[in-house]
């Protein structure tokens, strides 16, 4: 164990920083349910912005990166397309502003505004993106729980505090262990403190993370300086071709089990599948988590746009700062970092806490740890938030005790935090490893999301039956598939949508359209582009002066070059700090360009 005083001191002194905001806000929060779980959406575009590109630097994540940077170099960086990471681009450009015109406080209260209140299949679709809120919201905490948990490990080995736990532990438990013990406290600020407490909490922990990636940067290239990788063939080439083509066999033959084992070597095939599933995904908006809380909690439609956009801003340059720096620290000194898990088997996913572990200084690596523990706590806390949110708003309020008083709804805010965590850490037990888990959520569970929220903003005649049963095929089929197949979860993302698209479309033929005023409605308040000439022409009727959202052909074009400015955002550290110029600079000067287009086509013309 490597952590002295001042490292350990940093962490407590981060930890009692965490508890004390939970009591400073406690009274604030309690104000009402909006106080509590969006900050009475009164707080700034940038402070919420900064506080989901923080809750996206999670430890798994980042463990889950640099793994992948080091078997695949500047390839991987397409291969966060998996979630797809530029869904951030399209919320950016329209559907954050959509989103945020219906004035809801969770995906789940947002459906009023499309479907109305009364007809076939309004109480069941409501039903059923609970459901899938949850369940995504339980796979995330499981998720972060394990990762925590086996980052942890590295830090504090067991065989150092074993004699002190007056219970046996099984090896396999280890990470699990440390898993619960930090959790109690990211659950305990964000359950006081609701939404104003997570955000200033994320903000502490962006800075912190901030310090800690530039002095990884820095270390890296001074580690570097002089001196060649010993890499694949391919490796700092982020294009590729129909194979993956990189051979380890000769320096870490590992690494070839591991590219085997994930089934990206077809690359061409994955980047295509991952390609058509990101663009429905992304197409269908934000799944109802974290991240649409922190939409919904904006001031205006605008400022949701902007806080959008700013998420990438902040978070690509300083998250891959780290990824790359303890990359290139791990391709130096790949010989004496410990990479075996306690069954022997060499894990990939310990490379970023065994090199933080190995190379950094007193000092700092209490500022990375006390980051990278920020960063579980942050994404813990705003899924956290995110769940008691559909479950007190959703289903206490709407069907048990809907003149509950606030003193009842902050009593039952805490108990469903409380029980939701008890649920994700139990969850947390079946899960093998942080790479299961997020297959599963990205590859699995939103091939069942997609179909119908794509279709609930740009069809018309999509209804909540068409809603309820395209979501329910889905994830019916998304929770069997692992038992009835094999291979790649991203493989199983076509059929999953076929499922749920025959699952929507029968569904919305079985019932009426939607209630004509309800669509009108949304409509003339959305405004979104898409099959809507009968809706349209209903309200030109009555209002000639109005006009219809033409920018379709405008939003595609600021896409497409939001992802390429994306993806130079990603890039331009791993070149800084690999000293390539050339790209560097044909980067830095394509971003320039972009971001010269983009102040006129879509700043510019930002409107509530």
């Amino acid at each position: 164990m490597k952590l002295q005083l001042i490292d350990v001191s940093i962490i407590i002194l981060y930890l009692a920083t965490m508890i004390f905001i939970g009591f400073w806000y406690r009274k604030k929060a309690r104000q009402n349910k909006e106080s509590y779980l969006m900050g009475g959406k009164s707080l700034p575009w940038y402070k919420l912005g900064l506080s989901d590109a923080s809750d996206m630097f999670d430890i798994s994540g980042t463990m889950w990166m640099v793994a992948l940077c080091f078997v695949y170099g500047l390839k991987s960086i397409w291969i966060p397309w998996l979630w797809p990471v530029f869904n951030q681009v399209f919320m950016m450009m329209f559907l954050s502003k959509w989103l945020r015109r219906s004035n809801a406080n969770t995906g789940a209260e947002w459906l009023k505004t499309r479907f109305g209140t009364v007809g076939k299949g309004i109480k069941s679709s409501h039903i059923v993106v609970i459901a899938f809120a949850l369940i995504s919201c339980f796979g995330f905490l499981a998720y972060g729980f394990i990762g925590l948990g086996k980052f942890m490990e590295i830090f504090i080995p067991w065989g150092v505090i074993k004699d002190y736990i007056p219970f046996e532990v099984s090896a396999k438990y280890v990470p699990h262990f440390y898993g619960i013990v930090f959790t109690l406290f990211a659950m305990f600020y964000s359950i006081l403190g609701g939404m104003h407490s997570i955000v200033l909490g994320d903000m502490i922990k962006y800075a912190i993370m901030t310090v800690g990636c530039i002095a990884i940067a820095v270390i890296a290239m001074t580690h570097l300086h002089g001196q060649r990788l010993n890499v694949p063939a391919g490796w700092d080439n982020p294009f590729f071709g129909w194979n993956l083509d990189l051979d380890w066999s000769k320096i870490a033959a590992d690494a070839n089990k591991k590219i085997a084992d994930d089934g990206f070597s077809l690359f061409g095939i994955f980047f295509g599948m991952m390609l058509l599933k990101g663009v429905f995904a992304s197409l269908a908006g934000p799944a109802p988590n974290y991240d649409m809380q922190k939409i919904l909690s904006t001031r205006s439609p605008k400022e949701a746009s902007k806080m959008t956009g700013f998420v990438s801003i902040i978070l690509l340059p300083i998250r891959y700062s780290m990824v790359i720096g303890l990359t290139v620290l791990a391709l130096l000194y790949y010989n004496q970092i410990h990479l075996k898990g306690p069954d022997g088997v060499t894990d990939f996913e310990r490379i970023l806490p065994a090199t933080i572990n190995n190379f950094l200084p007193v000092g700092i690596l209490g500022i990375v740890l006390t980051g990278l523990l920020g960063a579980f706590m942050g994404t813990f806390s705003g899924t956290l938030n995110a769940a008691q949110a559909y479950i007190v708003n959703d289903i206490y309020l709407k069907y048990f005790n809907p003149t509950a008083s606030t003193k009842k709804i902050m009593s039952m805010n805490y108990i469903v935090g409380i029980a939701v965590v008890a649920i994700g850490v139990v969850l947390g037990f079946f899960a093998n490893n942080v790479n299961d888990i997020l297959q599963w959520i990205v590859g699995g569970l939103y091939g069942g999301y997609v179909a119908a929220n794509c279709l609930k903003w740009y069809w018309w005649r999509f209804n909540a039956n068409g809603f309820f049963w395209g979501m329910a095929v889905g994830i019916a089929a998304a929770l069997l598939m692992p038992y009835v197949t094999s291979g790649l979860p991203l493989y199983w993302w076509p059929l999953l949508f076929i499922l749920s698209l025959i699952g929507c479309i029968a569904g919305t033929y079985s019932a009426p359209p939607t209630e004509e005023q309800t669509l009108k409605s949304f409509y003339k308040t959305v405004r979104p582009w898409g099959f809507w000439k009968p809706v349209h022409e209903l309200v030109v009727a009555e209002d000639p002066g109005f006009q219809g959202n033409r920018r379709f052909k405008l939003d595609m074009f600021n896409v497409v070059l939001g992802i390429i400015a994306q993806l130079c955002l990603t890039i331009l550290p791993m070149y800084f700090i690999l000293s390539m110029h050339t790209p560097l600079f044909v980067t830095m000067a394509i971003l320039a360009v972009l971001v010269f287009i983009l102040k006129r086509t879509w700043w510019d013309k930002l409107e509530d």
